[in-house]
């Protein structure tokens, strides 16, 4: 009877524990696979692989900066039309820099725009208040898959574990000292301008509920 209970016990543990699943490729068609290396790579993405096997079969991976998940091209990878993916999100911390960056590698994007609220029109400029998920940019690749820039700057509660925090790249991080850095200038302006000697636990209690999605400290 033990053993039963124990078995029985060990499944229903097993049920309530999930295993990772992190999305690691996502797959998107191209017509000519060396202009779409040569497109990818000039916007800094990272070139992780070319594999050829044969004429039938040939595999490009990039990655872009910071980012978890990779993109494949090539032939024999999908019988999808060249140019249907479209509404692929990238998300930036600094939507501006980040425009900035890739009109400078020669590509060509869109007009930042906002939108006030989900499913309303599209307004020129970033949002007023730069309030996280509501500025956006376009791009798209020689076939036409198109990917929509999103500046993601603290998360909705929920979309990441509040007790871990995770920058993908220094650069990130160096974006979230800088929003912690001039919330810390209001909050001494509240406290009567004096110099706060615990600045360090302040700018980490930001980060940290910044990236959770909870209630910042004032």
């Amino acid at each position: 009877m033990n053993d039963q209970l124990r078995s029985k016990s060990e499944i229903a543990s097993s049920k309530s524990k999930s295993l990772d699943m992190k999305l690691e490729v996502v797959v998107i068609p191209v017509s000519d696979v060396d202009r779409a290396k040569q497109f990818y790579a000039s916007l800094g993405w990272r070139l992780d692989a070319d594999f050829v096997v044969g004429d039938a079969f040939r595999v490009v991976q990039f990655t872009p900066p910071g980012s978890p998940t990779s993109i494949h091209f090539g032939k024999g990878l999908t019988s999808a039309v060249s140019g249907t993916a479209q509404g692929l999100f990238l998300v930036v911390s600094d939507i501006v820099a980040a425009r900035a960056e890739l009109i400078g590698r020669g590509a060509t994007v869109s007009e930042i725009f906002h939108r006030a609220g989900p499913g309303q029109p599209a307004v020129s400029g970033p949002h007023p208040t730069r309030q996280t998920y509501s500025s956006f940019a376009t791009l798209s690749d020689p076939d036409g898959n198109t990917w929509l820039f999103q500046e993601v700057t603290a998360r909705l509660p929920g979309r990441v574990d509040g007790d871990q925090t995770t920058f993908a790249s220094a650069a990130d991080l160096a974006n979230a000292l800088r929003r912690a850095a001039a919330a810390h200038g209001e909050h001494e302006k509240r406290t009567g301008g004096a110099y706060d000697e615990n600045w360090p636990d302040w700018y980490a209690a930001y980060i940290v509920a910044e990236q959770a999605g909870k209630e910042l400290p004032q």
